[in-house]
C-alpha cells in the first residue's frame, strides 16, 4: 500500500493505493476511521487498483470551518472530483458506515464512471429514517446521534485520550483489532478537538430526524426525502455484520424498493466492523461481486 496525495479542487488530499492492474475500486471509510480504514481489505484484493481517501475532514484532508460544508452532496462531489483527479473512467465504490451514505450520494448521481456500489454496514437514507421513526431498536440504538450532534460533544470525544470516542465506536462491539500501532495510528488520525468537530460536522449536517427512544414520529415531521432521487440503478451488494449494535438489520428492511439490481449476503459472527474482522471474507464478497460487472 502506497500514499498519494491529490490535488483536489485545490486541496491536498491523501489517496492510500494498491495494485497496478484490475479493476478500480473506490473505498470510502465511516466515522470515526480514516483511509487505513481499509489497510486489511486493501491487502486481500491484490489484483485490483484500491484507492483509499481521506475523506473531507479526516486524516490529512480539507477541513472546512463551517458545518454546512459537510452535507452530504458535497461530500458525494469530492469524490466524484476524486475519480476524474485519478483519470479513472470506470470504477467500483464501496462505502462503510458513514461511507456508506456518501457512496449512496455518489450512486444516486447516476454518474456513468460508476459502475457498482458496495455496502458494508450502511444505510440507506430512506429505510433508516423510517426505522428512526418507528421509536422501536434502532431508534434506541441511534440515541449516540443527536448526542454528538449537540455543541461541544468534539470535546468530550478527545478528553482523556479519546477515551469517550474509543468506548462510542466499541460498545458492544469486538475492538479486538485495534490495539498496538494502529491504534496509535487511529490516534494519530483523530489528532485533537479541532479534527474531531470535523468529523462530527458529518452527523451535524444529517438531516434525519432522531426522536428519544419509544417515541413514534408522524410523517408530517420527517425531512423531505425525495425516493426518485434516491434509486440505485447500478449493480448493489449489500454486506452485512450480523452482530452490528449500531445498526440493526431492521435499519435496511425495504432496501429492495430503492434498487433495481439488490444482492444482499449476511456474514455471521462479526458486527459493525466487519471489515476488520473479516477481511478476507469480504474482499472475496467484492471481488466476486465486481468480477460478474467489471
Amino acid at each position: 500500500m502506497r500514499e498519494t496525495i491529490i490535488d483536489l479542487n485545490g486541496h491536498p488530499t491523501r489517496v492510500m493505493q494498491s495494485g497496478t492492474e484490475g479493476p478500480a475500486i473506490l473505498l470510502l471509510h465511516g466515522f470515526p476511521e480514516y483511509s487505513g480504514a481499509w489497510e486489511e481489505v486493501m491487502a486481500a484484493l491484490p489484483n485490483c487498483r484500491c484507492y483509499a481517501p481521506d475523506q473531507r475532514g479526516y486524516g490529512i484532508s480539507y477541513r472546512p470551518e463551517a458545518v454546512e460544508e459537510y452535507a452530504a452532496g458535497r461530500l458525494a462531489r469530492d469524490m466524484l472530483d476524486l475519480i476524474g483527479a485519478l483519470g479513472l473512467n470506470r470504477i467500483h465504490v464501496v462505502g462503510h458506515d458513514w461511507g456508506a451514505s456518501v457512496a449512496y450520494a455518489v450512486a444516486f448521481a447516476n454518474d456513468p464512471r460508476v459502475v457498482s456500489l458496495t455496502i458494508l454496514n450502511g444505510v440507506h437514507p430512506i429505510p433508516f429514517q423510517k426505522a428512526l421513526a418507528a421509536g422501536r431498536a434502532q431508534t434506541a440504538a441511534s440515541q449516540y446521534i443527536p448526542w454528538l450532534k449537540r455543541e461541544g460533544s468534539e470535546d468530550i470525544l478527545a478528553a482523556n485520550g479519546f477515551a469517550r470516542l474509543r468506548a462510542l465506536f466499541a460498545e458492544g462491539m469486538d475492538m479486538s483489532w485495534l490495539t498496538g500501532a494502529r491504534l496509535e495510528a487511529y490516534k494519530a488520525a483523530w489528532k485533537d478537538a479541532t479534527t474531531l468537530r470535523a468529523m462530527v460536522n458529518w452527523y451535524r449536517t444529517s438531516p434525519l430526524a432522531v426522536p428519544p427512544t419509544g417515541k413514534i414520529l408522524p410523517d408530517d415531521q420527517l425531512p423531505y426525502l425525495p425516493a426518485d432521487r434516491m434509486r440505485v440503478r447500478i449493480p448493489h451488494l449489500l454486506v452485512w455484520g450480523m452482530g452490528d449494535m449500531a445498526l440493526l438489520p431492521e435499519a435496511r428492511a425495504g432496501l429492495g424498493e430503492f434498487c433495481a439490481d439488490l444482492t444482499v449476503h449476511e456474514i455471521e459472527g462479526a458486527d459493525h466492523w466487519l471489515h476488520h474482522q473479516k477481511p478476507a471474507e469480504v474482499a472475496d464478497l467484492i471481488r466476486a461481486f465486481i468480477a460478474e460487472r467489471d
